[in-house]
């Protein structure tokens, strides 16, 4: 893996364990020749993880909606900016350049592009890992209503464990090199004869 593509929060966060982790998420990078994807803003975890990255001359790529740029939120010293039309269409090229995706602590966007990656994987459109370094704790209740929506029947448990999870980036990194996609067919069929198709 080349190429990751990093979502993270448009702030800071009240914790300053989060900062440290997007800077040893971009120190790691750096380290190891990775290429950086994100959003492309210089507020928050984002300014962090670019900066740290910048500071060492490695490659960032920010990808970015025309009306978060004319807001004035785009880093304006990245390797490349990429301007789209759309929340949409930003969340797709990311998918198109990125062999790997990870969350770091962020707010309701993160959530968003973690989903779409997720689901992503879980119908096939992709087949890349998908990791979250779950400093602090901090995605410690989404994981339990991910663990409630397998007990309940709407999250398939391979679905659910298939989403790759540390707090430690050297480790979440080697889970990601050991992904293995799941299988469409056997549940697909199963939720077929759950509703009663032959």
């Amino acid at each position: 893996m080349t190429t990751i593509c990093v979502f993270c929060g448009s702030s800071m966060g009240n914790n300053p364990a989060y900062q440290q982790a997007a800077k040893a998420t971009a120190g790691f990078f750096v380290k190891h020749n990775i290429r950086l994807v994100y959003g492309g803003a210089k507020v928050g975890l984002m300014k962090i993880l670019a900066d740290t990255m910048l500071e060492n001359n490695r490659e960032v790529i920010g990808v970015m909606p025309r009306l978060l740029i004319e807001k004035e939120v785009a880093h304006q010293g990245l390797t490349q900016m990429i301007q789209v039309g759309s929340m949409a269409e930003r969340k797709l090229k990311m998918v198109e350049m990125s062999d790997g995706f990870i969350a770091l602590p962020g707010g309701l966007g993160t959530f968003d592009e973690l989903s779409e990656v997720l689901i992503y994987n879980q119908l096939r459109i992709m087949d890349k890992p998908v990791g979250i370094l779950n400093t602090a704790g901090y995605f410690d209740k989404m994981l339990a209503f991910f663990d409630h929506a397998v007990k309940e029947g709407f999250v398939r448990s391979e679905h659910r464990y298939n989403l790759l999870v540390s707090d430690d980036i050297d480790t979440l990194f080697q889970l990601m090199h050991q992904y293995n996609p799941v299988s469409m067919g056997k549940w697909l069929e199963e939720i077929k004869t759950e509703a009663g198709e032959k």
